[in-house]
């Protein structure tokens, strides 16, 4: 059965940790999740209230890593999925978790990011030239960092499939799934 890699960390948006969990389970992969340290994260929500400029952030559910980052093989694993949140901001300068990145990216294996994962891609010097999506309000990292942003709910670059943000999902997720499913097929 391939395995797919989250990485991620505290403060990692839930539903952006948990609905490519369950999804990737579902469909059939082992999925592994990684963080800094092996430890319990704390999620939280990421939210809209009127009146405020930007989100709000809540507390959410918590959930095990079940390896540290230099813990990780990358050969194990068939694809790598980066959750949004603001685990991106302090993950990304993670020497191990740039060495997993670039491992998928050079090995061409498929990367899904939405959101602030974008900070993780960008840190390792791995968007130059590519499209990607991505947090509205990253789009000048993006472009800093050499790449298009395009404001799109699901942007295939070859093998690497991006998004804004957790409305974006079900898009999201179904072209991640079709690339997924191409290059590493459940048997």
């Amino acid at each position: 059965m391939p395995k797919v890699l989250i990485l991620t960390g505290d403060a990692a948006e839930v539903l952006e940790v948990m609905y490519p969990y369950q999804r990737l389970l579902e469909e059939g992969y082992e999925v592994d999740v990684a963080a800094p340290t092996r430890k319990r994260l704390q999620f939280v929500v990421h939210d809209f209230v009127e009146g405020f400029d930007t989100y709000t952030e809540k507390p959410g559910h918590t959930w095990p890593a079940d390896l540290a980052f230099a813990e990780v093989d990358p050969t194990a694993y068939a694809a790598a999925v980066v959750p949004g949140g603001r685990a991106p901001e302090y993950i990304r300068n993670d020497a191990d978790c740039q060495r997993l990145l670039r491992h998928f990216m050079t090995e061409q294996k498929p990367v899904a990011h939405l959101c602030h994962g974008v900070l993780t891609l960008t840190a390792a010097g791995l968007l130059s030239g590519r499209r990607t999506a991505a947090y509205p309000a990253l789009e000048p990292d993006v472009r800093q960092a050499g790449a298009e942003f395009v404001d799109g709910a699901a942007v295939v670059d070859g093998l690497m499939v991006s998004a804004r943000a957790w409305p974006d999902h079900p898009a999201w997720m179904r072209e991640f799934m079709s690339v997924l499913r191409a290059k590493a097929p459940v048997s």
